[in-house]
């Protein structure tokens, strides 16, 4: 009988992605672009998910040839020097453990809810620490761990469509004992769509609600980091980004759509879940309970797969000599990695309950220019390696409507950047995002004009153009021997 190739499955990876993607961003901050477009935000999810394929495509493209364990971070270095390739993976990394201290701010304020004998801090530092260790029991538990979660907020994204849509057919009483079809009830269905003006802030309610949405989307770039942790990542990586894509901009658009069935935009709120006001609206208010289970159980997911990238990228920072030299991890699980990221959330917690209010978001708030800036850099990174190489990086035909549509990414993502001072509490994000490519990109000039650079620990990444195609002996060889056969043990 064949062998199967060991490493993550599509499935798992699918999940792993979508564990990171939906989260708080979603369930919360939706109302947010909402309340900017109203029923037009649907074509900034349509808009949003176009530019997230083609960023996809571009890291898969680059992933296939050369699936190095750091990722876009590695890709960076290749195209543009050892000075991009340190001060990416440091801003992605800081931005990250910055809002991951949020997140586990967040999910103990809910859970307060719950243990109200319990401090914030202590729920906070708890959080964390069960997801490091978790993150400790290598890439095939916790995707295992990962998926399960990830189901939750994907069933109960269903569940809201399928409840919306019973309420629109006015069959809520029976399926649900609800109020709905009863005098005096609220109206659900078309009607409530149909009275809503399509385009309320215009093209720049739709621009507005941008940032936001993508947002919604971030996180995807996991795919990449976990690439050597797959066995056969030219199969594998190009399927688990198209069930992602299918799934994400599928799912959205349902829910925003079912959403507009049950609430005008002028009733929704930026400090409740539009879904729980929606469905309080039409009796079902024991929902909310329901709605903060899932959502602690999002930022969870999302913790879980967030801290499994930062821990990926501290080891490729380690391996290329961008870190001191005690961080060098040879072990498969990168121990080190996840141990010092989940350390540097325990800290920035800390700076949460020390710092001045203003001064922490102000800080917090660069998580968000991390990722935009993260998917600039690798539209950047793919358009000089295609443009160095001559022609796409595998046997396959690459990214559709280059260099066009890497021209229309960038461009999208930098007007998605510079409009972020627009949106309330994001001027900030933008000015600390800044602040952080400054001061990394100037530690990396500074040390290597004082000739302090660390030493290399191994020879520098292999440099694009890649083999064709790539062979699984390749991919075996930056695969974490942590991973078991799915079918054939050793």
């Amino acid at each position: 009988m064949k062998r199967e190739e060991k490493g993550l499955s599509v499935w798992q990876l699918t999940m792993l992605a979508l564990g990171t993607v939906v989260g708080g961003s979603f369930f919360l901050g939706s109302s947010v672009a909402i309340r900017a477009a109203g029923p037009s935000v649907l074509v900034s999810y349509v808009i949003g998910g176009i530019l997230v394929y083609f960023i996809l495509t571009a890291l898969s493209e680059m992933t296939v040839a050369n699936p190095a364990s750091g990722s876009f971070r590695t890709y960076a270095e290749q195209a543009f020097g050892r000075g991009t390739g340190f001060t990416i993976g440091w801003v992605y990394w800081t931005g990250l453990v910055l809002a991951m201290s949020s997140e586990a701010t967040a999910a103990s304020i809910l859970l307060r809810n719950w243990f109200p004998m319990l401090s914030l801090p202590v729920l906070g530092v708890v959080i964390i620490i069960i997801v490091t260790l978790l993150n400790l029991l290598g890439a095939e538990r916790l995707s295992k761990l990962e998926s399960g979660l990830a189901v939750i907020k994907l069933l109960a994204i269903a569940a809201f469509v399928v409840i919306a849509v019973g309420l629109a057919a006015g069959i809520g009483t029976a399926l649900f004992g609800t109020a709905a079809g009863q005098g005096g009830a609220a109206a659900a269905g078309y009607s409530v769509l149909h009275g809503e003006p399509w385009m309320p802030g215009g093209v720049g309610g739709i621009a507005g609600s941008m940032l936001m949405v993508m947002f919604t989307y971030a996180g995807f770039e996991v795919l990449g980091l976990a690439a050597s942790e797959t066995g056969n990542p030219a199969v594998t990586i190009p399927k688990a980004i198209r069930l992602t894509i299918v799934l994400l901009v599928g799912l959205y658009l349902a829910a925003i759509t079912a959403l507009f069935l049950l609430i005008p935009r002028s009733l929704v709120s930026e400090e409740v879940s539009p879904f729980v006001s929606a469905l309080t609206l039409h009796g079902l208010g024991w929902t909310g309970t329901v709605m903060n289970i899932v959502l602690v159980t999002a930022i969870l997911s999302t913790m879980l797969a967030s801290v499994f990238g930062l821990g990926r990228m501290l080891r490729s920072l380690a391996e290329e000599g961008h870190t001191p030299i005690w961080m060098r991890d040879r072990s498969d699980i990168p121990y080190r990695g996840i141990l010092v990221s989940g350390g540097a959330m325990l800290g920035a917690l800390g700076l949460g309950l020390m710092l001045p209010h203003g001064i922490y978001l102000f800080l917090v708030s660069s998580g968000g220019f991390s990722l935009l800036f993260v998917y600039v850099v690798i539209m950047a990174s793919h358009y000089r390696l295609r443009r160095r190489h001559g022609s796409p990086f595998t046997q396959g035909h690459g990214m559709r409507g280059f260099p066009y549509t890497s021209w229309l990414s960038i461009g999208g993502l930098i007007a998605i950047i510079v409009s972020m001072p627009l949106i309330p509490g994001q001027g900030g994000g933008l000015a600390a995002g800044m602040m952080f490519v400054l001061l990394f990109a100037g530690l990396y000039a500074v040390g290597r004009l004082r000739r302090t650079s660390p030493v290399q620990f191994r020879k520098p990444t292999r440099q694009l153009p890649p083999v064709r195609p790539v062979s699984p002996g390749y991919a075996n060889a930056e695969m974490s021997e942590e991973l078991t056969d799915q079918k054939t043990k050793k």
